[in-house]
């Protein structure tokens, strides 16, 4: 049989078909066609609201001065340049604050992970007195903004002492600023970035762990630290895989907690910040043009030094997904 000839008979079919629905199957491939037509239209204009301004900061970082304020470019650049990069890279000590900012958010993604995976299971899985109470603790965590707690966290790590050793001795607290011990210590304490949400995470997904599992293994012989070890951190692979992302994205791009404590390390969060502040100063300084640098240079050089935080970023989420796919494939869970 032909494909016109199938074709046909399958037309025909479905209008005999519609035939003996009284028009219902008609009706029903219609509402269809449309809500698959309005999800195409929604998904197209949030794809559209997401990318537009990343590539709007892509084309403007490769346009020299002039194109920036020629009617006639819109999104192709007629001097074609890469100063920007080297100019936003010089503003940004860039080689140097990115190996900052990898280490110190690498580092505090993975012992905030550690800490609130064992506070997460014990809230999952054990009872202990006012339980209720610490975990309403955790949810004030997240609801509470950081900002709330400036000025006590900044007193607390200017004049840091324990147990007023360090004024018996010297007089005075320790100043903790300008380094990543206040960073680790709180970390270390789940009152770091986000930690309250990561624990809450945690805590829900091993609840929805049979129970059985841990009961098994305890009859095999095995006490509650290797069945933890063992049993059920395989088996939240996914969960800590997630919450580990999520906190060395936000200790990447994080400025609330970078220009509290970390003056003294360059972070790529804290030199963005200031890079049109040191655009301005180069051009009237070095350039000696007492005009400074224009709105649109400026745009363009802090579009530059954006692209210049997102990219690698987004290589190394690319390359944590492919592991993190790789490393769940064989443990039937579906993605």
């Amino acid at each position: 049989m032909s494909k016109n000839t199938t074709a046909y008979a399958k037309e025909n079919n479905f209008w005999e078909r519609n035939r003996k629905s009284e028009g219902y199957l008609l009706k029903k491939t219609l509402k269809e066609i449309l809500v698959k037509i309005i999800r195409a239209i929604l998904l197209f204009g949030m794809c559209f609201l997401i990318l537009q301004p990343i590539l709007n900061k892509i084309s403007i970082s490769f346009m020299a001065e002039e194109d920036l304020y020629n009617a006639m470019i819109i999104s192709i650049p007629e001097h074609f340049t890469a100063e920007n990069y080297r100019m936003a890279a010089n503003f940004m000590s860039y080689s140097q604050t990115l190996l900052n900012t990898l280490l110190v958010s690498l580092s505090t993604a993975i012992l905030q992970i550690a800490v609130c995976t064992i506070v997460g299971y014990g809230f999952a899985r054990f009872e202990f007195p006012f339980k209720k109470f610490w975990f309403a603790c955790v949810i004030l965590l997240i609801v509470i903004p950081p900002q709330t707690l400036s000025t006590s966290l900044y007193l607390h790590f200017r004049f840091f002492d324990v147990l007023g050793i360090s004024k018996l001795l010297t007089g005075e607290g320790i100043n903790l600023r300008g380094s990543a011990i206040p960073y680790y210590l709180m970390s270390a304490g789940c009152m770091g970035l986000k930690n309250g949400l990561y624990i809450y995470m945690i805590r829900q997904f091993f609840r929805n762990i049979p129970k059985e599992l841990e009961e098994a293994a305890y009859v095999d012989g095995c006490g509650t630290l290797k069945t933890f070890v063992r049993i059920m951190l395989p088996d939240a692979k996914p969960i800590l895989t997630s919450c580990f992302l999520f906190s060395f994205v936000w200790q990447w791009t994080d400025g609330f907690y970078s220009r509290m404590f970390l003056g003294n390390i360059k972070l790529l969060s804290m030199q963005l910040s200031m890079i049109a502040e040191r655009l301005n100063h180069y051009i009237i300084y070095d350039l000696h043009d007492q005009s400074g640098a224009s709105v649109g240079y400026t745009n363009c050089i802090v579009a530059t030094g954006t692209l210049m935080v997102i990219v690698p970023l987004l290589i190394l989420y690319l390359f944590a997904q492919k592991g993190f796919v790789e490393s769940i494939s064989g443990t039937g869970i579906k993605m």
